[in-house]
């Protein structure tokens, strides 16, 4: 929110990590929190898969991941590659070989599950091609997939058993001089992952992807990752992320950078500010609020804006905010701009006259920015 004041005690200490690339992309130390989500096109299908990858990166994501699960896939991935506006990632599964080719075919990291990539010679094979290819590599603990001895040591999964895994793989990569290297430990339990996260973050400096894996439908999906992500990111945990759910990708770039947004680590768009509306509501809130955030959806620029139904709450939060509009009676409001009162509105007028503002007000910014 541009017009807030700072404050200490919001602020965030992030861990400090080491920083890699994928692609063009800096992925720890002090470059942003990362948002990435996952294509569920088939991959042979070129242009669908692209189509999703372009609207991803439209939604703000930095990095795309896409399924490589056979020969077939691979060499489509080489044109997707090609369209692709953000760096894409291989995910490889049980065949070694996939990761090889993936690296060929131009992927700017290749996603590995040490549970069921292979042997210790395999993954050196994968090793090889990721650094001939200048590609990096994200090492992906699944709660779901652990190797046979590690569940048979601990007996079921647990974040010991996880955080095992990944710091054996951690040794293979580095014994091999290998550090270009990001690492997830994801568990659909959310106390699971988080237990397992913490204990990751503090036995490496390498920069942790974060994850609560198959959380599940958009609804449900949405609040276990806010709890689990949100909850690792304000103890400064988490240099990328992605948001898993039953669900278009682009909703899970929303949400990514929603939970991101919400603890101020990260802003792009239009945060709105509404209220759940009552009785004392001057206006329909919950369809304005609706349908302005359909219309605002093109707006990149971090500002904030403030629908509060009355005057209850309604001129206190417009302080706060870079526009506002509060209800009142008779059928019109007031609107605020940089938390002053600047003129009276008309319910009906209101959308169309909001949305113009905002994107004077985003221009201006823009403009601001680039001198």
């Amino acid at each position: 929110m541009t017009h807030n004041p700072v404050r200490p005690w919001r602020d965030i200490e992030r861990r400090k990590s080491r920083q890699i690339h994928v692609g063009s992309v800096p992925i720890g130390g002090d470059a942003p929190i990362g948002v990435q989500t996952m294509t569920n096109t088939p991959t042979t299908d070129v242009a669908a898969t692209v189509a999703q990858v372009q609207a991803a990166a439209e939604a703000g994501a930095d990095l795309v991941r896409v399924s490589v699960p056979d020969e077939a896939s691979a060499r489509a991935l080489k044109e997707i590659v090609a369209e692709s506006p953000v760096p894409i990632i291989a995910d490889i599964h049980f065949h070694y070989r996939r990761g090889i080719e993936a690296a060929e075919a131009g992927a700017a990291c290749l996603r590995i599950n040490p549970g069921n990539i292979g042997s210790e010679s395999r993954v050196r094979e994968v090793i090889a091609a990721a650094r001939d290819h200048d590609c990096s590599i994200r090492i992906g603990v699944n709660a779901g997939s652990l190797e046979k001895h590690l569940l048979e040591k601990y007996g079921e999964p647990c974040p010991d058993a996880m955080v095992e895994s990944a710091l054996d793989h951690i040794r293979i990569l580095e014994d091999h001089d290998f550090h270009e290297y990001k690492i997830s430990v994801k568990a659909s339990d959310v106390f699971m992952s988080a237990a397992a996260y913490q204990k990751l973050a503090e036995a490496t400096d390498a920069p942790i992807h974060l994850g609560i894996t198959e959380a599940g439908g958009f609804v449900s999906g949405t609040i276990k990752s806010a709890i689990g992500l949100g909850s690792l990111l304000w103890m400064g945990i988490g240099d990328t992320l992605r948001v898993s759910l039953s669900a278009d990708p682009v909703e899970e770039v929303r949400v990514g950078f929603e939970i991101l947004k919400s603890l101020g680590l990260r802003h792009r768009g239009v945060n709105i500010i509404s209220c759940p509306s009552c009785a004392r509501q001057g206006f329909d809130v919950i369809k304005t609020v609706d349908e302005l955030e359909r219309r605002l959806a093109h707006i990149h620029t971090p500002m904030s804006l403030s629908i509060i139904g009355c005057v209850v709450n309604g001129p206190g939060e417009a302080l706060m905010t870079d526009i506002g509009f509060t209800g009142g009676g008779a059928g019109s409001g007031m609107v605020y701009v940089a938390g002053k009162q600047d003129h009276k509105l008309d319910n009906e007028k209101m959308i169309d006259h909001i949305v113009g503002l905002v994107e004077k007000r985003a221009a201006e910014i823009e403009a601001t920015s680039a001198d």
